[in-house]
């Protein structure tokens, strides 16, 4: 069903940094500064802006970065636990065995491994992780595809921002639009799309109701709204759910919304090269939806709070992502899409360097990882590194705000864009710093 109302969810789920690739010190004699150089990517992003995408794969609970992308072979046992290190294509850097495709393309994608995203805490990570703002009980900020659809709006009948999956803890506002309004929510798709029988509900129409009798459904709708407005004034709240429904009946009558949804119409051999899984099939289904005009895809996964059996639940967890994440890199590229479309990997936070009495790893507030792709990002290299223990970052250390700069800058939105409030109070969108490795 497509939703945009907020749901309680249980908190949790189950009980060296390489040369930077441009040298500002060389460029200086020719007049170019990093702020020069990122003001000039902003404006270039700016200009070209209606042809800018992000697809945001979010993995909920908190993927383990020393079980990934930032293993210590060399901790004692109870840091460094049961998994081995591999080689990845870039000489000197090592994966976990539990992401060979991975280490094969990081050629194709940059990895942040000194992320401090300065929380801990379910719900509250995802508000602040996928807002790039520091969590405030008294108001909700936007999360990332709510400001895109603001600020852009929809390209034709597909509205601007879907969400496929339903793993966002929504207590604290996460992935919500916040104080934009509800208008901006996300299209909430919670079907899984490796079923063969998937459908989207809201979307595709019933069975045994047709066009036609959908439209005359439409029509007595408006007619009842029309008189309601001639009785009273409507809110503001009620005017975005009227445009929300008048958005659904769009999107249910365009034959290209009913495109972009049809996984069948995809070869099985590149349905076989996501993974047929509901990850793999998700992340296929962001390439139609961006293909067919949608400007922000949000890919949830679930399950990643392995307090308990960490590595039992990484063995089946990871292998979706290892072979989906990768797919969809090599077929934006091969379509020409991923020098429009920025591919951005988040979770909660990292977990503890050391394993507990369960075999887990607890929530970590000061260490995780983050990855990007797409949009000219310089690839290839890995930012920043965490201590002996993966504890903490010793170098090239950035935030939350800083990946909402990022995004944003990428995009071309202007970080010092001005919202208002529900209550007319000024709101500045991002107090961070783009990620200058990336530009």
């Amino acid at each position: 069903m497509l939703s945009f109302l907020p749901r309680r969810q249980d908190d949790c789920e189950q009980i060296g940094r390489r040369q930077f690739l441009l040298n500002v010190g060389s460029l200086a004699p020719l007049g170019l500064t990093l702020p020069a150089l990122l003001r000039g990517e902003a404006s270039a992003a700016e200009n070209g802006s209606d042809k800018l995408n992000c697809i945001l794969i979010w993995t909920r609970g908190g993927t383990s970065h020393h079980d990934t992308f930032d293993p210590k072979p060399d901790a004692a046992a109870e840091v460094r636990g049961e998994f081995g290190v591999i080689d990845t294509a870039v000489p000197g850097v090592k994966f976990t065995d539990q992401c060979p495709t991975f280490a094969k393309e990081l050629p194709n994608y940059a990895l942040l491994r000194s992320l401090n995203p300065r929380n801990g805490s379910h719900g509250t990570a995802d508000a602040i992780m996928m807002s790039g703002r520091k969590f405030n009980p008294a108001i909700t900020y936007p999360c990332y595809g709510s400001v895109i659809a603001k600020e852009r709006g929809p390209r034709n009948m597909m509205p601007p921002f879907i969400q496929l999956g339903t793993n966002v803890d929504r207590r604290f506002g996460g992935g919500l639009a916040g104080y934009l309004g509800l208008a901006y929510n996300a299209f909430e798709l919670p079907g899984d799309p490796n079923k063969s029988n998937f459908t989207v509900r809201d979307v595709t129409p019933p069975a045994g109701v047709s066009l036609s009798r959908l439209d005359r459904r439409r029509n007595a709708l408006a007619k009842l709204n029309q008189f309601q407005r001639d009785v009273e004034k409507k809110s503001d709240s009620l005017r975005a759910v009227d445009d929300y429904y008048a958005n659904a009946f769009s999107m249910i009558t365009s034959p290209e919304t009913q495109k972009a949804f049809d996984l069948k119409q995809e070869k099985d051999e590149l349905r076989d090269r996501y993974g047929r899984n509901t990850f793999g099939q998700s992340c296929l289904m962001a390439r139609r939806l961006v293909e067919s005009g949608v400007r922000f895809v949000t890919v949830t996964s679930g399950g990643w709070d392995t307090h308990r059996d960490n590595f039992n639940g990484l063995k089946k967890l990871m292998p979706p992502v290892d072979q989906g994440f990768p797919a969809l890199l090599h077929d934006l590229a091969d379509r020409g899409m991923l020098d429009t479309t920025m591919v951005v990997w988040l979770t909660d936070f990292g977990r503890t360097p050391k394993i507990n009495s369960a075999a887990g790893r607890d929530h970590w507030s000061s260490a995780g990882f983050a990855m990007f792709a797409g949009a000219n990002i310089p690839t290839g290299q890995v930012i920043g590194k965490t201590d002996d223990e993966g504890g903490r970052p010793t170098e090239a250390e950035y935030y939350p705000q800083d990946i909402a700069a990022t995004i944003y800058t990428k995009l071309g939105i202007p970080l010092n864009t001005m919202h208002s409030a529900r209550d007319g109070r000024p709101m500045k969108l991002c107090d961070g710093k783009p990620i200058a490795e990336l530009f």
